[in-house]
């Protein structure tokens, strides 16, 4: 047994479709998971920094008997793998993993807030997530497909598998 959780992909380095098909490869192999569903990858424009390229987003819903904050140590060691160098934020990046929800844990702990504190405001993360669980609530929040409706003036394209 686990406990469902959802991570959201993003690249916009290098070649951002290979990088996040291969991370997605790297969730797959992580210890005590599995993946249950993957969105389709979307193009989106970037959010904050805006010279800078499109990224490339997805999410994958995946079964987790890890800890949550076990959990994020692994996607973090992913992140590092792909060369991922945090400084300024919403800066360009080889590969961002965010852990959006696990189960139905609320935290606000400096290393672990969920769930993940701007996820609503986000086309890029609400698009591939209504894909993949369309009837998904948001605690406190809400509908995750109604969030997405407040998000309609975003520039979001899902490519084509």
């Amino acid at each position: 047994m686990g406990t469902c959780c959802f991570v959201a992909l993003g690249a916009n380095l290098g070649d951002p479709v290979a990088t996040v098909h291969a991370a997605i490869a790297a969730l797959r192999a992580m210890p005590k998971s599995s993946i249950l569903a993957v969105s389709s990858l979307y193009r989106t424009a970037p959010v904050g920094l805006l010279h800078q390229p499109d990224f490339i987003n997805a999410v994958v819903k995946m079964n987790a008997v890890l800890p949550a904050p076990t959990f994020l140590a692994e996607l973090f060691a992913i992140e590092a793998r792909f060369g991922r160098q945090r400084g300024v934020p919403n800066a360009p990046r080889t590969l961002d993993l965010d852990l959006l929800l696990y189960g139905d844990l609320k935290s606000d702990d400096a290393h672990l807030i969920l769930p993940h504190p701007r996820m609503h405001e986000r086309a890029f993360v609400l698009a591939p997530l209504v894909e993949i669980e369309p009837a998904l609530m948001i605690p406190p929040l809400g509908s995750a497909s109604g969030l997405l409706a407040r998000c309609a003036g975003q520039k979001i394209e899902r490519l084509t598998p």
